[in-house]
């Protein structure tokens, strides 16, 4: 069964859950399915299992978790399996502080698939590894990053004083804290976005982009959202967190997942999709940022040419910098 494949993926490579640890999954009733399996593969590590179920926050789960800093005290290793990620919250930035294990698991999807029947999940953590720390030799000492794409992307971002890293999977990679998004990340400074982000790959947890959405930065905020079917989508989404700071660009990412496809199937696999990048709004306090919201969600879009501090990085999409043999499929 390929949720059972999925879930022991998750418990053995990727938290690496080991005898007499105590894990807690943080879920909902909708993923029965999906915490069963992650279930059954974590007793064949440990008796001490405990599932916590949060089905009415459905949107705030993050302000739940942020009011709540000490909620993941008792445990070593925690798995974000909810609707919505988890990982900028305050209780994980705790938890990986107390050198705890934390992986975000956002199981949303848009097909009607669990999410831990897919592919993407099958590729290599040490392969990205690789690719990530590449990259991000580039990033430690940047202050600038430079967006542009054949379509109108034209964005400006500052990470002056902020420190990329990257996720795998892999927590003991991550220092203790991953996600099951595959990318290189840094928290943007939160009031210097500037430019035009043509939005043309997915929409956060909403799915694919119909239309290609013209989306206007000011001193890190949205200003502007075209009024087309897809700008009237988003503008909804966003307006349901009731929260201003949801509009403010917070997270820059590259994906480095080889396996994964941006179709708009699954949040998670969107924005890890090689040859896509990412900005993220609201909240990036566990990222690095210093941005509290209610809520955390990426926009994705594809083939851009991206330079930090004037040095290309990346060209329509593919990573120049990187040897041949360690992108290729």
């Amino acid at each position: 069964m390929k949720i059972q494949k999925g879930a022991e993926i998750i418990i053995r490579d990727w938290v690496r859950l080991r005898g007499r640890e105590k894990l807690l999954i943080v879920s909902s009733r909708r993923y029965e399915a999906e915490t069963a399996a992650l279930k059954q593969a974590a007793y064949r590590m440990t008796s001490h299992v405990e599932l916590l179920l949060l089905d009415e926050l459905s949107l705030y789960v993050g302000t739940y978790f942020n009011e709540r800093e000490g909620a993941f005290d008792a445990y070593d290793v925690i798995i974000g399996a909810t609707e919505y990620s988890l990982i900028t919250t305050k209780a994980v930035k705790r938890a990986i502080a107390r050198r705890k294990r934390f992986l975000s698991l956002p199981l949303s999807t848009n097909d009607g698939r669990s999410m831990l029947s897919y592919d993407f999940l099958q590729a290599n953590p040490a392969k990205s590894k690789i690719m990530a720390n590449v990259m991000l030799d580039y990033f430690y000492s940047a202050s600038r990053i430079h967006i542009q794409t054949a379509r109108g992307t034209d964005l400006h971002l500052c990470i002056k004083g902020r420190r990329a890293g990257y996720f795998n999977g892999c927590c003991k990679d991550g220092k203790g804290l991953s996600s099951a998004s595959v990318e290189v990340y840094v928290p943007i400074v939160e009031d210097a976005t500037e430019g035009t982000l043509v939005l043309d790959g997915s929409m956060g947890y909403t799915g694919r982009v119909e239309h290609s959405v013209e989306i206007v930065l000011n001193s890190g905020r949205m200003t502007h959202i075209e009024n087309n079917e897809s700008g009237r989508q988003l503008k909804d989404y966003i307006g349901r967190f009731q929260d201003h700071r949801m509009y403010i660009a917070s997270e820059f990412g590259i994906g480095l997942n080889t396996y994964s496809r941006c179709l708009g199937r699954c949040y998670i696999e969107d924005e890890s999709a090689y040859g896509t990048f990412h900005i993220g709004f609201g909240r990036n306090i566990a990222l690095g940022g210093v941005q509290d919201a209610v809520g955390h969600f990426d926009l994705v879009a594809h083939n851009a040419d991206i330079y930090v501090d004037n040095q290309m990085i990346m060209e329509q999409g593919k990573i120049m910098i990187l040897e041949p043999h360690i992108y290729v499929q």
